[in-house]
């Protein structure tokens, strides 16, 4: 009888570290909930994330790397001499810039540590311009948290090249942050939502169309009707 109560003690902490560890779905509303997130731990992989903007990203959909929002300087010094002897020396200076992405590191997250040092801006291995507009897998959804087990999550991705080519000698991009990659636009859903004002802008757009009579009243009210539930929506917080 010991030894079967032992048995199950055992068996539903397997289950629970399971739990806290691969989760099915997770939303950013469970990301901010500390009766939720207080149970997870570093790491923990996830098989579809709900973003702020009510969208969803899973193992195995295909993204669009967008446009970099950061810029990479890089300086080079050259010096030599001149004359028949080294008289002297002369040395100049040169400086090139590159545009490369905030939260898209070349590579595989290497643990934590490497994580928070790249959301201060320390990572040695950035993606650069060169990767605008390509077509990427998620290979991988991931959690940390922001410290301790009592901050919030944040959601890292995995992503893979269509085929299984790699990005250079790299095999995989590391989306850092989810949320501010997709709203700085440096990652693109496909099929993703309209956001709140979104919607509204291109109603305004429409409005302005119809009064130079581009569009016609009945296309427009056709439009209108299609974005109110969208506008009418309680904001996101």
């Amino acid at each position: 009888m010991k030894k079967t109560f032992t048995f199950l003690i055992v068996l539903l902490s397997s289950v629970n570290i399971y739990a806290q560890e691969n989760i099915d779905l997770l939303t950013y509303a469970n990301t901010q909930d500390i009766n939720f997130f207080s149970s997870i731990k570093n790491g923990a992989k996830v098989k579809e994330y709900i973003t702020v903007s009510k969208n969803s990203v899973k193992m195995g959909d295909t993204l669009i790397l967008g446009t970099p929002t950061s810029e990479e300087m890089n300086t080079r010094t050259y010096s030599g001499s001149y004359g028949t002897k080294a008289r002297g020396g002369v040395a100049q200076s040169r400086s090139t810039s590159k545009k490369t992405y905030e939260f898209l590191q070349m590579g595989r997250p290497a643990g934590f540590g490497s994580i928070m040092a790249a959301m201060n801006g320390n990572a040695q291995s950035m993606a650069d311009n060169s990767l605008k507009n390509t077509s990427v897998i998620v290979n991988e959804i991931i959690t940390y948290h922001r410290g301790s087990k009592n901050k919030p999550l944040y959601v890292v991705m995995v992503l893979g090249e269509i085929n299984g080519r790699a990005f250079g000698i790299n095999k995989y991009l590391s989306v850092m942050d989810t949320e501010l990659a997709i709203e700085s636009g440096e990652v693109l859903l496909k099929n993703r939502k309209m956001t709140r004002d979104e919607a509204i802008a291109k109603l305004k757009e429409a409005k302005e169309l119809m009064e130079i009579d581009m569009m016609s009243k009945e296309e427009f009210e056709k439009l209108k009707k299609e974005l109110a539930p969208i506008i009418t929506s309680k904001p996101q917080d």
